[in-house]
């Protein structure tokens, strides 16, 4: 079964709520990502998620952001990586930019600057993928460049709400999102009232795919949707 098939990007950070909008907005943008809270997580996920860039904070419980560097650079790791921090010392900048460091980012931060810097630092690397802007899973795809979406290979025309939808549930496939989340990030703002305007998208996108194909999204009952393989 494939899924996204865009960069792997390893974000360490020891502040979960800065972990989970970090991966969620990379994931919305079509990026795998890997998650670490401290040194000795992020060494074993590079080993295991080996990551083409990581986002990385300077300050964590058990190191810190420099020391991991270093110790990367040791091992002779290319890996680029975006540091993030509180801090905002220029001898802080300076000593990141020195320890194998490709960027700088200090707290508070945009998310839209951080995945421009991102793609920006994958081009010059080439740790880039050509199909980063492409999302597949089973025989559903959809590109980013082109806004086209295929079903067994026939197209489908989405208005731009229902490509939002169908973008964000690949983001996550196979994850249950609650109908809060996907209101979140699909409308972009917090819904506190009537949910039915998500099950109306919900019921539109999936007449549009299952006209090709079994169903693929699921309902999760008093929970919200999910993408995942037919039954």
């Amino acid at each position: 079964m494939s899924t996204a098939t865009g960069p792997r990007i390893l974000v360490v950070d020891d502040e979960p709520n800065i972990v989970e909008v970090v991966s969620m907005a990379l994931r919305y943008q079509g990026f795998e990502v890997a998650t670490a809270a401290n040194g000795a997580e992020a060494h074993a996920q590079v080993e295991a998620f080996r990551p083409q860039l990581l986002v990385l904070d300077v300050m964590l419980p058990d190191t810190t952001g420099f020391e991991i560097a270093e110790r990367l650079g040791a091992q002779r790791s290319s890996i680029p990586i975006i540091f993030l921090t509180a801090r905002d010392a220029q001898e802080d900048k300076l000593r990141g930019l020195t320890t194998g460091g490709d960027d700088y980012m200090t707290k508070p931060f945009s998310l839209e600057e951080l995945v421009a810097r991102i793609r920006t630092i994958l081009r010059r690397t080439g740790q880039g993928s050509d199909e980063s802007n492409r999302m597949v899973f089973e025989d559903l795809e959809l590109d980013d460049d082109t806004r086209e979406v295929l079903r067994a290979g026939q197209p489908i025309d989405l208005t731009a709400t229902e490509y939002r939808l169908l973008r964000y549930l690949l983001s996550n496939p196979r994850r249950v999102l609650t109908r809060a989340q996907i209101l979140d990030h699909v409308w972009e703002y917090d819904f506190g009232g009537d949910a039915r305007v998500l099950e109306t998208y919900i019921s539109y996108l999936r007449k549009k795919l299952d006209a090709h194909g079994p169903g693929l999204i699921h309902t999760v009952r008093g929970v919200g949707y999910a993408l995942r393989a037919p039954r």
